[in-house]
């Protein structure tokens, strides 16, 4: 199994050393840092199977300043770094950004391209329109690789990430039983850009909902996308892990 997504640094140390034993279990998981105060850390954990990410979360896109766009360029040289991110579009916490956003998105994206790394994407608002302003977005500048993290099933984004070839990730709320159009949604995309993830500590899948997530709760999102393609788990965790080797490029 594979973890394409998580904050190790968001855990208390008691759910760290938990969720530590049960690394073994997972081929490979990415941490992400998303904002400058928290690079070094995310680094500092991205040890073994485990990988780092680094980038300016959209809420936090007004820190922007050459000063950080020159220490996120050297964070990225890292060799434990994998991906840039997650960047994208809020509009649910911070919609008065937009402009910021943008700027702090395209910045990652060519910095992803100079380094021949994923872009990681973030998208949340409350009426949509971040998913249509991303999806645009996403077919203006046609990123070489990139990552629709936590993918919700939004139309327009799923049609612009079909056209830009990028991957899908998939992550507790498939699990959710009001979520069907989600699971549809995972029925019709291309095997081989399918991913999963936990977004740890964040949206823990059925039967954990109401806790904190853990990177190991990345079994039961696996095993509802078996479900929904007709798959063993077996199965899809061979498909999902090897998607995220040609993503991340782990070895």
């Amino acid at each position: 199994m594979t973890d394409t997504h998580a904050h190790l640094d968001f855990l208390e140390e008691a759910e760290l050393e938990d969720a530590k034993a049960h690394f073994p279990e997972l081929r490979a998981i990415l941490t992400l840092g998303v904002d400058p105060t928290r690079w070094e850390r995310t680094l500092a954990l991205a040890q073994e199977n485990v990988y780092a990410a680094v980038g300016l979360h959209p809420t936090s896109a007004h820190l922007l300043s050459p000063e950080v766009e020159e220490a996120l360029r050297y964070y990225a040289r890292h060799p434990r770094v994998r991906a840039v991110g997650e960047s994208g579009l809020d509009y649910y916490w911070t919609p008065e950004t937009k402009p910021a956003q943008l700027k702090a998105l395209e910045f990652q994206a060519t910095l992803a391209g100079e380094f021949g790394l994923p872009l990681v994407l973030h998208v949340r608002s409350k009426d949509g329109q971040a998913e249509e302003d991303l999806a645009a977005w996403l077919l203006a500048h046609r990123p070489q690789r990139v990552v629709l993290h936590a993918f919700g099933g939004h139309p327009a984004l799923e049609a612009a990430g079909l056209e830009v070839g990028a991957y899908f990730s998939f992550a507790g709320p498939l699990t959710y039983k009001k979520n069907q159009a989600l699971r549809e949604a995972a029925q019709r995309l291309p095997l081989d850009k399918l991913l999963v993830e936990t977004d740890t500590p964040f949206l823990p899948p059925e039967p954990h909902r109401g806790k904190r997530n853990l990177p190991h709760y990345v079994r039961h999102t696996l095993n509802r996308l078996a479900e929904v393609r007709g798959m063993t788990l077996e199965e899809m965790e061979s498909i999902t892990d090897q998607n995220a080797e040609t993503c991340f490029r782990w070895t």
